[in-house]
């Protein structure tokens, strides 16, 4: 037997990560560019991009579950900042991106991330539907989401008047593409 064959896999969030993404967090030397570099994480986030990483590189159950329930993974504007200022060009964004997925997954999402996860959901949505983006069907399911239904509600008749906000939908000739792209995702 070869020596790989003893190891056990871990099952641990960094190795699904790697395993799932390719990306590898243990390249991280905490140099800080990321976290310096990020335009939310001074006033928004409670753990910067650098912090998070460390605190999956430690491979502690608890420190994994502090990530998974952190308003920083929401507020990430996935701008990749963090991934160009990196000099290992640790794909974060893509980390951030897995994160969220888990904490969806295991019900483990921050309660002030809820408005963030409904609009998420509603571009989702809308994109599975028609293949495209629809803002007016977006903007519904959004507020459908949220209960927020008269909130803005001015501002659609002057959008409506610029041609901001379409009433009918745009669907793409190849819808079946982006049910298997869905379906894939969704496997996963």
């Amino acid at each position: 037997m070869s020596a790989h064959s003893h190891q056990v896999e871990k099952n641990n969030l960094i190795s699904l990560i790697k395993k799932d993404t390719g990306v590898n967090i243990h390249k991280c030397y905490q140099c800080g560019k990321c976290s310096a570099g990020c335009p939310v994480a001074l006033d928004e986030m409670e753990y910067p991009p650098s912090m998070i990483m460390r605190l999956l590189q430690t491979e502690d159950a608890e420190n994994e579950e502090a990530v998974k329930k952190s308003y920083a993974i929401w507020v990430c504007l996935t701008c990749e900042m963090c991934y160009t200022r990196c000099p290992m060009e640790i794909d974060i964004p893509t980390v951030m991106d897995y994160v969220r997925q888990v904490s969806i997954k295991e019900g483990k999402t921050n309660p002030k991330a809820k408005s963030i996860i409904s609009s998420h959901q509603a571009f989702l949505d809308s994109i599975k539907r028609t293949g495209r983006l629809h803002e007016l069907g977006f903007v519904m399911g959004y507020k459908l989401k949220t209960f927020e239904m008269m909130k803005d509600a001015t501002l659609a008749p002057t959008m409506m008047k610029k041609g901001k906000l379409h009433i009918f939908a745009e669907k793409i000739k190849d819808k079946a593409h982006i049910n298997n792209i869905f379906k894939k995702t969704e496997k996963k």
